[in-house]
Order: structure tokens, then C-alpha cells, then sequence
């Protein structure tokens, strides 16, 4: 009888590890959402409604042999998972893959996608009035966004506001950094940096209202609009009944051995953004891990033992617009806008998930 195996989370990693078992052994997918949402094009999406439909693709494709049960998991044991419905799933393996929250737009907390599209829609026709947005961070997400609203409207400022000392915190090199902050001061994006905001803006973020906001430095800041562009929280609350507790940090992210597993348990696996691995909580990592494990799982149900997984190194595409941006990776070094846009810009490799969910 071939191995059972629960997938927890139909994000990046939970498709990946889905589908790479799908031929050998029996996959049940656990995800609340009625589609898979490719949150990669999700900033794409908020400023151009032609991509709203084109980023919530349906799971009916995904598994030839497997299922996909459209529920959350309420707790986990390493036999099994129970549903929020009060369903068990029994499973000889179960990999974790809840991911986790992200300030909207970049992520959506909806589950049912026509509620995510309608909030998207809103969120545009509020921006498209705006004269001036606040972006709070200036990570990936914040400086994306203001390349995207800069790209769609020309005319509305932009300021970004970080208490960083400079951009995009990472292990990459000045000259990267350099290039962004040139193509972000030819749109016309302004850089607040070194310094917070005394308190939040008193309206809802993502919401059209006049605000002004001070810095600790003293800069007074004015706009119609206004995003958080920083702070995730790992899902993983089903963890805390069931025996993995010892694994969940008080954040919720959870720890795992160097193959993946949770420590002292040989058949529950973790991957993407709910681990506390020290990685960039990127769609690309959350893949890797993926095919690490699903090997990871044949291994065992072969008689054999996972092998350590193998982090890729940091790297990173960051497209401002659909034609800007700038790409860093150790193997290729810096790569300019042209080929950031040929590699994410244009296409948002929305194709790429289409074809691995099976969508026609």
C-alpha cells in the first residue's frame, strides 16, 4: 500500500511538495483558500485590475492522483491532522507548509477568492485617486510597490520611510543597492531613511484619506494613502496541541532539523516561510525546500534516510514596473532591468504556475 503523505498549505512550497509526491504516494492537501493565490503578482495585480483574475488559480489541476481538501488544519500530530470540520486525516508523513501572514497587498487573509478579488478592486480604484502614498518599509515590498504605483501613475509621489540606514537589508553588494536607488530616484520615489514614524498613520492602511505623518527626525510627511510594507507571523497554531509544541517558537515559526524535519520527529517535515530558517522568505526558497523534502519523504518510504537540505545562495529579482528593476545572485552577479523584467517584470511568471497547477 503506498505511504499516505498530508500536505499542510497550498502556497508555494505546499504545491511543490504536492505535486513532486503526487507519483508516489497518497497526497491529501489541506488548504483553506478555494484557489491558489500567486502573491508574487499580487502588487502587479493592485495597480492594474487586468491581473486580478490572472493571480487566484484553481487546484483542480494540480494532483492526478492525490486530493485536495478545502479545510484548515485545527492540529497536527506526527500521525495525522484533524480539520477545522473535525475530520482526521491519517498519514504516515506530513509536511507543514502553512507559510505565513503578510501585510495586504501583498498578501491576502481572505480565503474565498472572490472576497480577495473584490478588496483588490477596492484597494485600486482608492489608490487611482491618490496624489501622495506612504509606504512604510523599504524591503522588497515597499520599494516593488513604489516602483508599480510610480510605473501605472507617474504623476503621484511616492515617499518611502524606513528606520533602516539604507535599503533592501541583506547580503548584497553596494553596487545592487546603488542601481536600485538610481532607477527608484529616476521615477521619482523619495527615500526616508534612518528614521520611524513617531506613531502609525490614524487611518486604516490601504485606505484613501488625507494623513500626515511625522518621523522622529522631524520630517513632516503628507499623503491621500497609506501601506504597511513589513512584518510577517508564521501560521502555525495547530502546532501548539499534539506534540509538536516543542518544535514552535513563541513567534510561531518552527524550528527544524538540518533535512527538514522537526526535531525529534522523524515523519513531520517543515517548510517555507513557517520555519525559522535564516533565509529570505521568498517563493523560490519555499520551492527549494520543497523538492528537498519530498526527496526527503521517497527516501524514507524507500527504507533510506533524508539528506540535509541544501540552502541556495542568497539572491534576489526586484522588479520596479514592469520594465525596472535589478537582479543580484552570487552565480550571475548583478543583472540590469531589461533582463530583471524578461525574468519576473513583464510576465510575473504567472505561466509557470499555471502550467504547474494544471490550468488550462
Amino acid at each position: 500500500m503506498p505511504s499516505t503523505v498530508a500536505v499542510v498549505g497550498g502556497g508555494y512550497g505546499g504545491i511543490t511538495a504536492a505535486r513532486e509526491l503526487d507519483a508516489s504516494a497518497d497526497v491529501v492537501l489541506v488548504e483553506p483558500r478555494d484557489t491558489f493565490v500567486h502573491h508574487v503578482a499580487a502588487l502587479r495585480g493592485l495597480v492594474d485590475p487586468a491581473w486580478v483574475d490572472r493571480i487566484f488559480l484553481p487546484y483542480d489541476g494540480l494532483l492526478e492522483r492525490g486530493r485536495v481538501v478545502r479545510d484548515r488544519a485545527a492540529a497536527v500530530d506526527p500521525r495525522g491532522v484533524v480539520l477545522g470540520s473535525g475530520e482526521r486525516i491519517d498519514a504516515d508523513f506530513v509536511v507543514l507548509a502553512t507559510g505565513a501572514s503578510y501585510p495586504f497587498p501583498a498578501k491576502f487573509a481572505e480565503h474565498d477568492s472572490a472576497e480577495a478579488k473584490a478588496r483588490l478592486r477596492a484597494a485600486h480604484a482608492e489608490l487611482a485617486a491618490a496624489r501622495g502614498v506612504l509606504l512604510l518599509g523599504a524591503g522588497p515590498v515597499g520599494l516593488e510597490l513604489a516602483g508599480e504605483i510610480k510605473a501605472a501613475w507617474p504623476g503621484t509621489a511616492v515617499t518611502v520611510v524606513d528606520p533602516a540606514p539604507d535599503i533592501l537589508a541583506g547580503p548584497f553588494p553596494e553596487e545592487f543597492r546603488k542601481e536600485v536607488r538610481r532607477q527608484l530616484e529616476e521615477l521619482g520615489v523619495e527615500l526616508v531613511l534612518g528614521t520611524a514614524l513617531t506613531a502609525e498613520p490614524a487611518t486604516a492602511p490601504g485606505r484613501a484619506a488625507p494623513l500626515t505623518a511625522a518621523t522622529e527626525s522631524g520630517r513632516t510627511i503628507s499623503a491621500d494613502i497609506w501601506f504597511r510594507c513589513h512584518g510577517t507571523a508564521p501560521h502555525s497554531d495547530y502546532a501548539l496541541d499534539g506534540g509538536l509544541a516543542s518544535a514552535r517558537r513563541p513567534n510561531g515559526g518552527l524550528d527544524v532539523a538540518p533535512d527538514l524535519r522537526l526535531p525529534g520527529h522523524e515523519t513531520v517535515f517543515a517548510i517555507g516561510d513557517v520555519t525559522t530558517l535564516p533565509e529570505a522568505k521568498t517563493a523560490r526558497n519555499a520551492t527549494t525546500h520543497a523538492k528537498a523534502v519530498a526527496a526527503g519523504v521517497r527516501a524514507l518510504m524507500e527504507g533510506g534516510e533524508p539528506a540535509p537540505y541544501e540552502p541556495l545562495p542568497p539572491g534576489i529579482v526586484l522588479p520596479l514596473g514592469p520594465g525596472g528593476g535589478a537582479s543580484y545572485s552570487p552565480e550571475t552577479g548583478m543583472l540590469d532591468a531589461a533582463t530583471t523584467a524578461q525574468i519576473k517584470g513583464e510576465t510575473m511568471m504567472v505561466e509557470h504556475y499555471r502550467e504547474l497547477l494544471g490550468v488550462a
